[in-house]
């Protein structure tokens, strides 16, 4: 999507798809696959950031593990920095890992408790054979204190250290290698409200200083609504709308997207925003609904959602970056949403 409009691209994935197969039987054959992500493409600039949002479960971090071949993929491409990460051998790979890193999302689970935080944060540092000994503490002291950390912590075991320290942690050890890119699944969301703007500034003042990537993997728009550059809303495995940051919240051309914008807190008491309320459950990944993925839950579908997957395009009156997947995008407005579901709301009530 950006590579026209921006040459300076990081990280281009075109038609992923990763399928997780089901096996039956004595003999364990494969009688289904489970479409985690199902043909998702989407590009990262060189020092920006791209938010990656959707509901639990419709495959967001299945792409950014995928992304990293922590996950074998199915189908489609990933170039980082022009190379193709699925054609590169064993060396080649741990060569691309220096430059690619991830910080996951449980600061609980994702630091061995058996380490200390020096060894934590320096192994890398040693695996990849940069520093050892003096100097490799001088560094991991270095990162801790950058991170808001004090160097004393070195010594110390994960479970001394609250959930936000953690995290602070999980962030050194992701910038000692000086990386690219840095994938954030959900960074921030198994953390206290007041400690979420704290890590988010971090993150920004990193990317500030260091010129990284991010590809910024969460569940609530109002997270990275002032932190990405670009927004891509995936359901069910597929994106359904990308855009600019700023246009995606202006002028959101598809009702997954103004459902998820409806739902973000307002700060001002004097502004209430009109919630809307989606009806059912997502489907299953394992048995998708023909048509457009959203149909079964849309307030707007017709007989050709049902029937036709929605291309993902740019519509009228939109930004020549701005794609939505949704057959009815010329005539939504958030009014047009919010009136069908408080009609339907009313409706099922009587």
């Amino acid at each position: 999507m950006h590579a026209a409009r921006n040459g300076d691209v990081l990280l281009d994935v075109k038609d992923l798809k990763t399928y997780f197969p089901v096996r039956r039987g004595v003999l364990s054959r494969v009688r289904a696959w489970v479409k985690a992500v199902d043909g998702v493409s989407f590009a990262v600039r060189r020092g920006k950031t791209l938010g990656l949002v959707g509901e639990s479960g419709c495959g967001k971090t299945t792409v950014g593990r995928t992304v990293l071949r922590l996950i074998p993929a199915t189908a489609g491409s990933v170039r980082f920095d022009g190379r193709d990460v699925f054609a590169l051998g064993r060396k080649e790979l741990r060569a691309l890992r220096r430059r690619i890193q991830i910080i996951f999302q449980d600061p609980y689970g994702s630091l061995n408790p058996r380490m200390t935080v020096g060894t934590i944060v320096g192994e890398a540092l040693t695996v990849h054979g940069i520093a050892r000994g003096r100097e490799r503490d001088e560094r991991v002291a270095q990162l801790l204190e950058r991170c808001g950390l004090s160097a004393s912590y070195m010594r110390r075991y994960p479970h001394e250290f609250s959930g936000g320290q953690r995290q602070r942690i999980g962030i050194a050890r992701a910038l000692a290698l000086n990386p690219d890119l840095i994938v954030c699944d959900e960074p921030v969301s198994a953390l206290d409200v007041s400690i979420q703007s704290q890590i988010l500034n971090l993150l920004q003042d990193l990317q500030d200083e260091f010129g990284l990537s991010y590809l910024f993997i969460a569940h609530n728009l109002a997270v990275i609504e002032h932190f990405s550059d670009d927004v891509a809303v995936m359901y069910l495995g597929k994106i359904v709308e990308q855009a600019s940051a700023e246009e995606i919240y202006r002028n959101p051309k598809h009702p997954y997207t103004q459902a998820l914008l409806s739902a973000v807190p307002e700060p001002d008491p004097a502004r209430r925003r009109k919630r809307v309320v989606l009806t059912g459950e997502v489907p299953s990944p394992l048995n998708p609904p023909p048509g457009c993925p959203f149909h079964p839950r849309c307030p707007l579908a017709i007989e050709l959602c049902r029937t036709e997957v929605p291309a993902l395009i740019r519509r009228e009156g939109c930004e020549p970056e701005h794609v939505s997947a949704c057959h009815r995008a010329h005539e939504l407005t958030p009014s047009t949403l919010v009136e069908l579901t408080s009609s339907a709301a009313v409706a099922q009530a009587m």
